[in-house]
Order: C-alpha cells, then sequence, then structure tokens
C-alpha cells in the first residue's frame, strides 16, 4: 500500500501499527532494495514500511508486501525524528529499524521468525534488543566498485572490541552498557566521522509513551541501552550492512585510498545465523 506522506500515514495507518513486530526500512539510495525489502519480508515481520523516495522502484511483487511512505532520509536528524513520530503513534509493539542494504540475523533465524524470537526476548522481562551492525563488503572493488555484491560479500572475523560507557554527567561507567567497534569503520577510522564508528544499535524495541530515540542509536531510557538484564546473558542480534563499504567508496576523499576492502582476517559471509554464532558476533542467551 502507498501513503502521500509520514503525516498521512500516521493517520490512516492505524491498523497497520495494532500489531507487531514492525519493521521500518529507510532507503539512503537505490542500492539492493528489492533484496533489503525480500529479506526482511521473510524474518516474519506484520508489517514492513518502506521510508522511500518516489523516484526510486520496486518490483511489483514487493510493492504488494510492503507499505511505501515517501520520505527523504537526507537532512539532519530526518530518520531519528520519524522513528519517534513512529514510536509515539504505535506505543507498546515490537519495532525494528535499518536501512537498505543492511540485512537482519537473529539466532536461529533459518528455522525461526522474528516474532517468535522477540516473544521469547519479552517473556525474559525486555524491552530491547542490542544489534550488532556487522559491516559487509565486495571482496572485488574491481568487479564491484560500489562496494557492494551479494555473491562476493565478506566479513571481518576478528578485530571487534568494547569500551565501558560513561555517564556524561558523572563520569561513572554505566551498568551493562558498552560502544562497540570493528569492521571496516574501525579499519578506516581516519574516514568516519567520530560519531558514527560505534557499531552497536538498539534496533530492535517495544514502542512505549513518552519513549525517544537519540540521534547515536541510544534510547533516552538508560535501560533499553544495556546488552543483557542482571540476571544473565539474553539474545543479541546482527545486522549486516553493506552501508559502510557504499559510503566509503563513494565519498571523494576516502574512494582513490582503498583499492580492496580485504585483508588478512576477511572471510566470506554465508548468509546463515550460525556463522555469526561461531564468530560471536550475536548471542543465543537463553533461546536453544
Amino acid at each position: 500500500m502507498e501513503y502521500a506522506s509520514l503525516d498521512h500515514f500516521l493517520k490512516t495507518g492505524t491498523a497497520v501499527m495494532a500489531k507487531g513486530p514492525i519493521a521500518m526500512i529507510f532507503v539512503e539510495d537505490n542500492v539492493e532494495l528489492a533484496t533489503t525489502m525480500r529479506h526482511h519480508i521473510q524474518c516474519g515481520f506484520e508489517s514492513v514500511l518502506a521510508l522511500i523516495p518516489d523516484a526510486f522502484p520496486l518490483p511489483n511483487d514487493v510493492e504488494d508486501k510492503i507499505h511505501r511512505i515517501p520520505f527523504d532520509c537526507a537532512p539532519e536528524g530526518a530518520v531519528t525524528d520519524a522513528i519517534n513520530r513512529i514510536i509515539e503513534a504505535a506505543p507498546g509493539i515490537w519495532m525494528y529499524y535499518c536501512y537498505n542494504a543492511e540485512y537482519l540475523f537473529f539466532p536461529f533465524c533459518e528455522t525461526r521468525s522474528v516474532g517468535e524470537m522477540l516473544t521469547f526476548h519479552g517473556e525474559e522481562r525486555r524491552d530491547a534488543m542490542l544489534a550488532y551492525v556487522i559491516d559487509l563488503y565486495a571482496d572485488n572493488l574491481d568487479l564491484n566498485p560500489d562496494g557492494v555484491s551479494l555473491d562476493r560479500a565478506h566479513l571481518d572475523k576478528s578485530g571487534y572490541y568494547a569500551q565501558s560507557r560513561k555517564d556524561p554527567v558523572t563520569g561513572h561507567p554505566r551498568e551493562r552498557q558498552l560502544d562497540f567497534f570493528g569492521g571496516v569503520r574501525w579499519r578506516y577510522e581516519e574516514h568516519i566521522p567520530k560519531d558514527s564508528r560505534k557499531i552497536d544499535r538498539i534496533a530492535l524495541f517495544r514502542s512505549a509513551p513518552g519513549l525517544k530515540l537519540l540521534p547515536n542509536h541510544t534510547f533516552e531510557d538508560q535501560e533499553y541501552n544495556t546488552y543483557a538484564c542482571p540476571w544473565h546473558h539474553n539474545l543479541t542480534a546482527a545486522i549486516c550492512s553493506f552501508r559502510t563499504a557504499k559510503a566509503l567508496k563513494r565519498n571523494p576523499g576516502s574512494t582513490f585510498e582503498i583499492q580492496s576492502f580485504r585483508w588478512h582476517n576477511s572471510t566470506p559471509f554465508d548468509w546463515h545465523s550460525r556463522q555469526l554464532l561461531d564468530l560471536g558476533l550475536m548471542e543465543p542467551g537463553q533461546w536453544f
């Protein structure tokens, strides 16, 4: 279904937002639009919202299964503001957000739906789930100069690390919160703005009255930003993303300095949750 604007959707799309989980996919360019939409439809979301410029076409089979909302991601704060407006309009349901050329993986996603996972997560009294944004990149930039190839996708199998997240007022480490780094953003950090170097994103969350997402992919409610409850490890997810590779090859200041994203810790991406679990890039918690 198509809407005239985000305002139009918020006024008339109440039935769409009555039951979660819903996926919000923000489209920045025309790279891998159909595969992004199909992947998240197959994850089992009740509704998939595509916030997308009018100029970008989608195949008919995809158009029939999504809710298309005209949107421009470019203005500063536009994505955060849109998510917060949707949160306000639909409190109490599970939500997820990502960008095009990003693909959600969670433990056992080949045989279980995202709804099943979030039901279990909610039963553990969790209202948010940490996701690691894992950089994907084409292994051959002569064949794929934009850094994107699903068939030849690679990722870093090591080189990830975490630092304590300090409260800006007290200076003390925040309980059960860490800043995570790694991947292409770490290896080419001189080309990445400081505020964009982290790979953690609270991408799955239960909306609530007054809940506010911040521009750094965390929430004002600090419990939403924790990686686990106080009692044991919880589920985490991974968002496998070509977004950084795209940006580095599109940016004139970095494209000519990067002849290849491959290094000794590169490995082909299998497009399977088992590989991400084996590499420690997501956590099954108590879900077996």
